[in-house]
């Protein structure tokens, strides 16, 4: 892991807010725009904390949402009735649909930050989950919205952003793949996933923050630019993938996960990109 250039902050800043929301994996873009470009891996501590500005575009898009379901949730720590509303049954299941990503997140620290970020691994996870996408986009029913969010939504939710911690899988994608297996419409299973995404990126940006200003990390100067071009384009890409979602389906991000992947290992079998 180098110093990034200013150049190369401005390019990965914008492609962290394009493809954190949308189901294409923002991390697996981190690591392929600069392989084909012939930067080096700006690192798992710089893509945590770049994430850092997409989460602050989910706060300010959903700050009435999550100032209702915060102030809900902790009223109603101290009033029974308020247990049953929908607010306060949000804000437990957004903690509860968090713990997966957090231990495992903890256990394959070291895994995630070398391993895990192989252009073939990227390559694979990238069609894998494509494919899951689009079989979701086929079973679900969407019968069920927001309101009908439950402890086994949440569960299953979580365990799928976990999934999440391999570049190419897509948190988005995995999430709202999850919530349209359980019947959630398109609109409802991403409006949780956006929700979902804040405590997650927050606890992983924190925890890594650290190495960004160590010897070998990227710099804090470009980690601030790319961070703060992550949040003005992340803050776009939500509101327009909230309204495409209401009126057509995910398989245009189905066919570019597999044609994408599809390149990638193209490009790796002809030796010209390096996994590594």
């Amino acid at each position: 892991m180098n110093d990034v250039s200013f150049v190369e902050a401005v390019v990965l800043g914008i492609v962290q807010g394009l493809t954190e929301f949308l189901p294409v994996s923002s991390s697996g873009h981190l690591r392929i725009v600069p392989a084909l470009l012939g930067w080096d891996d700006p690192g798992a501590a710089f893509t945590a904390v770049t994430q850092l500005g997409t989460v602050l575009a989910v706060v300010i898009y959903f700050r009435h949402d999550l100032w209702r379901i915060g102030t809900t949730w902790l009223r109603s720590l101290r009033d029974a009735e308020l247990r049953r509303t929908l607010d306060a049954r949000l804000g437990w299941y957004l903690i509860l649909a968090t713990v997966p990503i957090s231990v495992f997140g903890l256990a394959f620290k070291d895994q995630i930050e070398t391993g895990a970020r192989n252009l073939w691994l990227v390559a694979t996870t990238l069609i894998v989950l494509g494919g899951v996408l689009f079989v979701a986009e086929r079973v679900g029913r969407r019968t069920r919205g927001i309101e009908d969010v439950d402890t086994r939504t949440a569960v299953v939710v979580g365990l799928a952003q976990a999934l999440a911690l391999v570049p190419g899988v897509s948190r988005s994608g995995a999430t709202i793949s999850a919530g349209l297996f359980l019947d959630l419409d398109r609109e409802s299973a991403a409006r949780f996933s956006f929700l979902l995404s804040i405590p997650a990126v927050v606890l992983s940006g924190v925890a890594t923050a650290p190495d960004v200003t160590s010897g070998d990390g990227p710099g804090v100067a470009a980690t601030v630019v790319a961070t703060a071009l992550a949040f003005v384009v992340g803050y776009a890409a939500i509101a327009w993938l909230l309204r495409y979602l209401t009126r057509h389906p995910t398989t245009v991000f189905v066919v570019y996960r597999v044609a994408l992947g599809l390149v990638l290992l193209g490009l790796l079998s002809g030796g010209v990109i390096e996994a590594t």
